[in-house]
């Protein structure tokens, strides 16, 4: 169903189904607010959906056809494969999405003092309006690993019992010279620190000092020592859960919609694959697309290269040549979010091309950005063969644009997995205020999603391009 409202289709039953996969959706979102917790949440859904672990594999020695296995990459990426029937060499159907979201990262050494008031410092990541992060409450999530190896988790400002923290901003009184800057000097990077106490407490010198009471509680709470700030990875986000939005309760506003929003359904259209399939099915959540997919667990990274290479030893073919070809023979959708049509900002969308709430799936042959730069750019037959999919499958779906030519743009993952010759295009769930802490998405439109990347696994391939 190709440019209209998704809403308009759905029966009572589809409606059922479109509030039942929604609240999974919330549940995953709300427990996932971090690479690493999106990846443990993950790995126990591939466990209870029957799949083992790419080590318990090993230990096997071989895969075979029907056989259900994910790994787990540095605890921030992961994959998950259901071996088909055919030569692998013959290509994957493959969905592909992001976990890491925007946020605010402590730095290695945080923690100091002023004026009686106790701080961390930080180190913004992706791209954020600063400004949007000021006067909000906020949560810590992440891990401190000690020199022995011990990793301390923390998540603190979810429960209405923990406390929040905060990054505070200027009072309007004393704000003229402040409201003169432009957006993006409202507040520089070096000034979002994040307030985290204010009683103070006696230091080795016997001196009374904030820091040192924070130190105190973060040994006997966490049982961690200052210096373990050197090796943590510390996110700041906003702290909620996700909630219904609009008086018919169509829309959801949570933290990480870009791009879990696209990952989620990526992951469960895989976990609820049933049989054996033709072609080898795949779903990828892969980490720092935020920041240009580098490190060891960015898509630029050849993580998935050698997971391939790997599973093709496991199916008792050592050819590198097949690896190659199982690359190359592949069809992927890049399951990442396009900016929504907004009317309060109608100037930088181009209408006719542009991703609208509400209207299903949408499909970007091309992102980049001054005249198409970083895209994959899909071929016309790959699209055509997905719209085929789509319409014989009643998914709700149109095309977009991230704004109009010379606004600005985007990039995903695509080309860096085009570069196998992959035929790959960009298709996700459209969102309002994207990066900013609260995200905007419509409900029918995550459904859309999940009925799109359950079709492309189940039908992709069938035809020759």
């Amino acid at each position: 169903m190709y440019r209209k409202n998704a809403w308009k289709q759905y029966d009572e039953a589809e409606l059922k189904k479109c509030e039942a996969f929604n609240a999974l959706y919330r549940q995953f979102l709300d427990n996932g607010k971090t690479e690493r917790e999106c990846v443990t949440a993950a790995e126990e859904l591939a466990e209870k959906a029957g799949f083992i672990s790419f080590e318990k594999a090993l230990e096997n020695g071989k895969l075979k056809a029907g056989d259900k296995v994910y790994r787990s990459w540095m605890k921030k990426s992961i994959m998950a494969f259901v071996i088909g029937s055919e030569p692998i060499e013959k290509g994957m159907n493959i969905l592909g999405a992001h976990i890491d979201s925007p946020r605010i990262d402590v730095k290695q050494n945080p923690l100091f003092e002023e004026a009686d008031l106790a701080y961390l410092d930080t180190h913004y990541y992706g791209g954020i309006k600063k400004y949007q992060w000021l006067a909000i409450p906020l949560a810590l999530h992440g891990v401190l690993v000690k020199k022995n190896g011990e990793t301390v988790g923390v998540s603190i400002g979810e429960k209405e019992t923990d406390p929040v923290f905060y990054i505070s901003d200027l009072l309007p009184h004393l704000a003229q010279e402040q409201m003169a800057k432009t957006a993006s000097k409202l507040i520089d990077g070096e000034d979002l620190n994040l307030l985290i106490g204010s009683v103070p407490a006696e230091n080795e010198d016997g001196d009374l000092s904030v820091k040192a009471n924070i130190i105190k509680i973060l040994e006997k709470q966490y049982g961690i020592e200052e210096e373990d700030f050197v090796s943590a990875e510390l996110e700041i986000v906003p702290a909620g859960k996700t909630r219904e939005a609009g008086f018919d309760r169509s829309l959801l506003v949570g933290y990480g919609h870009d791009d879990r929003v696209c990952a989620y359904p990526s992951l469960q259209a895989l976990l609820d694959y049933e049989g054996i399939p033709g072609r080898t099915l795949c779903t990828i959540l892969t980490d720092k697309e935020e920041i240009g997919s580098v490190g060891a667990t960015g898509m630029r990274s050849l993580y998935f290269e050698n997971t391939i290479a790997e599973i093709v030893h496991l199916l008792g073919d050592d050819h590198a040549i097949t690896v190659r070809r199982a690359l190359e023979n592949s069809r992927m959708l890049s399951s990442d979010v396009s900016a929504a049509f907004d009317p309060s900002f109608a100037n930088v969308f181009e209408k006719k091309n542009a991703a609208f709430v509400g209207m299903g799936v949408c499909f970007n042959k091309y992102t980049g950005h001054d005249g198409k730069a970083g895209a994959s750019d899909a071929n016309a037959e790959y699209v055509a063969e997905i719209r085929d999919i789509m319409d014989r499958n009643n998914v709700a779906y149109h095309t977009s644009e991230i704004g109009k030519v010379d606004a600005g743009g985007g990039g995903t993952i695509a080309y860096m997995c085009a570069k196998y010759g992959m035929n790959v295009l960009d298709c996700g769930v459209s969102v309002l205020s994207m990066h900013a802490p609260w995200e905007v998405v419509s409900k029918a439109d995550v459904y859309e999603a999940y009925k799109c990347y359950s079709a492309f696994l189940r039908e992709a391939g069938k035809r020759a391009l």
